[in-house]
């Protein structure tokens, strides 16, 4: 099979410049790389055609051959190199490698020594709390186990008097390369983690960690209006990190007990108040319990229909981040007696009668509805 225009391969025009010639290499080496696609031999062999492509187009010298004579200038070792691959052994991808290395897994650019790997684990604390904790907020006391820096290194992992020398591995910079073909893989060294420090004296305390086991006891601050679910993160309160690293981060996890009477959605409250029959068809006034401990006066009008809602603004949960509280809806529950004595079936029995003489609105015109149904 007839090879294909390298300008072609790679997407871009004769006039390419080096910068435009390597971000398009780049693309098509993160997209085809078999690290990123096993077994795929389509992948594989586009890969090589892109850094055959770039190979030749990425040296001044075999650009211009190529401009000149196509890939006949290649042809029975023509402009060829020693070594490399494909005939491009003078193209140097460390650079492009080590720039996105970490699409594969290898690590990115080394950008400095860095003690992220030595950073504590972060913890979880499940906190129960109560509707009215919620709605009040609240200061509690926890007790956890962890890890804390040791006082007698002070956390750097070395006796006294003594501290962590340039690691012989890596020669101080945390990152390790090694070659493998035309790639260059930096990873993370195993010597020192990636600290580019070696403790050679370690602290007899620590065994050279720089943190120790213990138990700990902080008081948090619950904030008002905090729902189930709720995460609270306190930074740097987890467990500390070895070898001088950062401590890790507390994450709360707030679990809001359900409540008798109240139901809750966001920063809204509701609940069913039962009334009975006469109390809805006459009207009446109620007092109802509030989150805070009070008490609220509802009026409700004759005639109110079962499932009515009544709404009391601002009588419900804060808003944890902003100002003011959330409503609390009140829904009417008409209850019917299921048991009556001979003075209630009496008055019931006069009332449907009198019922009877003035139809209901609503009741007339169902059964007219119902009567053309049945005539149909």
């Amino acid at each position: 099979m007839a090879k294909r225009d390298f300008y072609d391969v790679l997407g871009v025009n004769k006039n390419a410049s080096p910068s435009e010639l390597k971000s398009a290499y780049r693309k098509l080496a993160v997209k085809y790389h078999p690290d990123k696609n096993p077994g795929d031999k389509t992948a594989e062999d586009k890969f090589k055609e892109a850094s055959e492509a770039y190979g030749i187009l990425s040296d001044q010298e075999k650009k211009q051959n190529y401009d000149n004579f196509g890939h006949a200038a290649f042809e029975n070792g023509g402009g060829r190199q020693s070594g490399g691959f494909g005939g491009f052994g003078g193209a140097d991808f460390s650079d492009i490698f080590e720039d996105f290395f970490g699409d594969f897994g290898g690590g990115g650019r080394s950008r400095g020594r860095s003690n992220n790997n030595n950073k504590g684990s972060d913890l979880r604390y499940d906190l129960s709390i109560t509707l009215e904790e919620a709605f009040q907020g609240k200061k509690e006391d926890i007790k956890f186990s962890t890890t804390e820096k040791c006082n007698t290194c002070k956390g750097n992992g070395s006796k006294p008097g003594s501290s962590p020398e340039r690691c012989t591995t890596c020669g101080g910079n945390g990152k390790v390369r090694t070659n493998q073909g035309f790639f260059t893989v930096q990873q993370t060294c195993p010597q020192c983690a990636g600290s580019g420090e070696e403790i050679t004296n370690p602290c007899n305390d620590c065994n050279g960690q720089g943190s120790k086991q213990a138990s700990k006891k902080i008081s948090v601050t619950i904030p008002k209006g905090v729902d189930d679910g709720t995460r609270i993160r306190l930074a740097g309160k987890g467990e500390a990190g070895t070898r001088g690293g950062a401590s890790g981060d507390l994450y709360l996890f707030i679990n809001v007990y359900s409540h008798d009477l109240f139901k809750r959605s966001d920063e809204n409250l509701f609940f069913e108040f039962p009334i009975s029959i006469s109390d809805a068809a006459l009207g009446t006034t109620i007092e109802i319990p509030t989150i805070d401990g009070g008490k609220a006066k509802i009026k409700i009008p004759d005639g109110t229909q079962n499932g009515k809602q009544f709404r009391l603004k601002g009588k419900g949960m804060p808003y944890m981040r902003g100002s003011g509280n959330g409503d609390l809806y009140v829904q009417v529950k008409t209850e019917i007696p299921i048991s009556l004595n001979k003075a209630q079936k009496e008055l019931l029995e006069k009332f449907r009668e009198i019922e009877n003489e003035k139809s209901n609105p609503s009741i007339k015109k169902f059964f007219q509805k119902a009567k053309s149904f049945w005539k149909n």
